[in-house]
């Protein structure tokens, strides 16, 4: 998410992926203001007009928010609301309307008072954090862009190299630089580009990236023990125990570990965690949760205001949250447990 502060009232923001979208989702309250730009349908009154039909024009409104949803799981969130201003004056101002807001679309939110869990959501500094997983051999390059606890799967990358039997002109140079060219499209500065893989082609890799790109600012980090090049290699190092090393303090890793935490802990009959939303709600509203995991199953198959209320409810009391998707094996994991689950800070009674 790309922040940036007008004034104690106004906030600026641009959304980079559907975890920002749900983030806003949290943030944006009935009766605040957003600002942004739209489209709506406009009667033209000229001569030659249709007067059943009318025209599509962009304007910019602000809306007075009256209620916000998520739309095609968190693929766009949609602010409904009543217009109070607009740059078109064809616009009637007190008219309804809805705003869908998605991924790099930018705009302004209005809050007469920010509360600090609202600028805590706004300031995380792990949303900044990007990781770039490479899983390459000689055969093929996969590449996956991890942010937060979202993996984004590039199609792989194939050489065209023969097998040890066959002789064949390859030039691995070539095949680098194709590598090299689809990473510029997804690398920001900050980002870690991690390299993994069988034999020796990942550190060959990483010596040409290293000289190809000697004034970027990200770091290179080359792990061994993921044997699998491509997109099976992206997946098996997300599982791996390798990733919880490496990635140490990524939204991913430590939700990896707090659902080991917790498979760990029903095994022992320990009464400090929870799955599924009735009794983890029960422990939230006593104020017991230490740190929640949800994915978007728990926002289809209950109350969305309700449960965006309980999670705003909960962090306000000091709770860590993380929200995961099906992207990864730990959303998948998630899923198969109820869509939502926590750590308690004390046992608590169950039913």
């Amino acid at each position: 998410m790309i922040t940036k502060k007008i004034d104690e009232n106004f906030i600026s923001v641009i959304p980079e992926e559907s975890d920002d979208l749900l983030i806003l989702r949290r943030i944006i309250q009935k009766d605040d203001k957003v600002i942004a730009d739209t489209t709506r349908v406009i009667k033209q009154e000229k001569e030659y007009s249709r007067p059943d039909r009318g025209e599509k024009v962009r304007i910019r409104i602000a809306l007075n928010v009256e209620k916000v949803s998520l739309d095609n799981v968190l693929d766009r969130l949609r602010v409904h609301g009543i217009i109070t201003e607009s740059n078109n004056e064809s616009v009637p101002h007190g008219s309804h309307h809805s705003i869908s807001i998605k991924p790099d679309d930018g705009i302004t939110i209005f809050k007469k008072k920010w509360s600090q869990m609202e600028k805590k959501l706004l300031e995380s500094k792990d949303q900044n954090v990007g990781f770039l997983l490479i899983a390459i051999d000689t055969a093929d390059c996969g590449i996956g862009k991890l942010k937060g606890t979202h993996l984004q799967i590039m199609p792989n990358i194939y050489s065209g190299a023969g097998g040890k039997r066959y002789k064949t002109n390859f030039n691995i140079e070539k095949f680098f630089e194709e590598v090299y060219s689809a990473l510029l499209s997804s690398i920001k500065d900050n980002d870690t580009i991690i390299i993994f893989g069988p034999g020796e082609t990942r550190k060959k890799f990483a010596n040409y990236l290293e000289k190809k790109s000697s004034k970027k600012k990200f770091q290179i980090k080359i792990v061994d023990g993921i044997d699998s090049g491509g997109e099976d290699g992206i997946y098996i190092f997300t599982k791996s125990s390798v990733m919880k090393e490496i990635l140490s303090n990524s939204k991913l890793a430590i939700v990896s570990t707090i659902i080991d935490e917790i498979m760990f802990m029903a095994n022992k009959k320990s009464q400090k965690f929870t799955m599924g939303f009735s009794e983890t709600k029960e422990a939230g509203d006593i104020g017991a949760i230490e740190s929640l995991v949800f994915s978007d199953k728990i926002i289809q198959t209950e109350n969305e205001d309700k449960i965006i209320q309980f999670l705003n409810d909960i962090e306000s009391k000091g709770s860590k949250v993380f929200s995961v998707d099906s992207s990864t094996d730990v959303g998948l994991r998630v899923d198969g447990l109820g869509g939502i689950i926590a750590t308690l800070r004390y046992s608590v009674s169950k039913g």
